[in-house]
């Protein structure tokens, strides 16, 4: 699946999927302005992720903690070829791997399902660092890459992984945009664009902490950014893809399924 092209001015910004904008997974919506947990619409469930509103939009947040998870990169089995699924990985896991607390889609891929950006799985670093310019949500600078080792999680923009990190860490995935940049929203992210999605991203909280969303309806990139920055108080956070957004949370038994995807973060309870 070829990335999107952006058509107008880059404060639009294009979805990332190349399918046109699809009837997303809608959930239910609570709320108005602010970020609620949506209590009300099903009743309280063990797991990281919960159902929010904010700005009128239903989304879910998912929190990967250092202290009891893990996160993982995933593209396909061993000498295989992508997944191209989260329904996939969850019939890929074997008896005896770790607890999988949820995972998401993670990162842009090319027509193979393969990373155009940065990727590391394992330590073993699969795509170098991209810093070419080009057109697409991916090449609207800043991006930036999502990695980590062991319980120490970090989101840079591109240019300060390749000035700043020398050594290579147990995952990294490459994607853009930037959503919010120490602290402000990426310059070229309009308040409330026309291009609405179902969008999901990252964000590195000042405990280390790492919060993904995903929206359950279509919003655009000012609305996803402020909520990283407003609500989650996310100094840095990174736009994962548009369209083909999904997750699979087993405490839910939700498991999206919908366009071919690429990358996948995963997050696991520690052994």
């Amino acid at each position: 699946m070829k990335r999107a092209i952006i058509l107008a001015l880059p404060i639009i910004l294009a979805a990332c999927g190349q399918e046109p904008e699809g009837e997303p997974v809608l959930r239910t919506e609570i709320g108005s302005g602010v970020a609620e947990e949506t209590a009300a619409a099903a009743p309280e469930r063990a797991g990281a992720c919960k159902d929010v509103t904010f700005e009128n939009v239903s989304l879910t947040h998912c929190v990967a903690d250092p202290k009891t998870h893990r996160i993982t990169t995933d593209l396909g089995p061993d000498d295989g070829a992508p997944y191209r699924s989260l329904a996939n990985l969850a019939a890929g896991r074997s008896a005896n791997a770790p607890l999988v607390v949820f995972a998401m889609n993670g990162g842009m891929y090319d027509d193979d399902g393969k990373p155009i950006g940065y990727y590391v799985e394992n330590g073993k670093r699969t795509k170098e660092l991209n810093r070419a310019d080009g057109p697409g949500n991916f090449h609207l600078k800043p991006n930036g890459v999502f990695y980590g080792t062991g319980g120490k999680w970090n989101i840079r923009t591109s240019s300060d992984f390749y000035s700043n990190v020398g050594d290579r860490p147990q995952f990294g995935t490459q994607s853009g945009p930037m959503l919010v940049i120490d602290g402000k929203l990426h310059p070229e992210i309009a308040e409330d664009g026309p291009s609405k999605a179902r969008r999901n991203g990252v964000g590195i909280d000042k405990d280390g902490r790492a919060h993904f969303v995903i929206s359950n309806a279509p919003l655009s990139f000012g609305v996803l950014a402020r909520f990283f920055r407003d609500e989650l108080k996310t100094p840095d956070a990174l736009f994962l893809d548009g369209n083909v957004s999904a997750l699979w949370d087993p405490a839910s038994e939700r498991l999206d399924n919908g366009p071919a995807i690429g990358p996948l973060l995963v997050v696991e309870e520690r052994e």
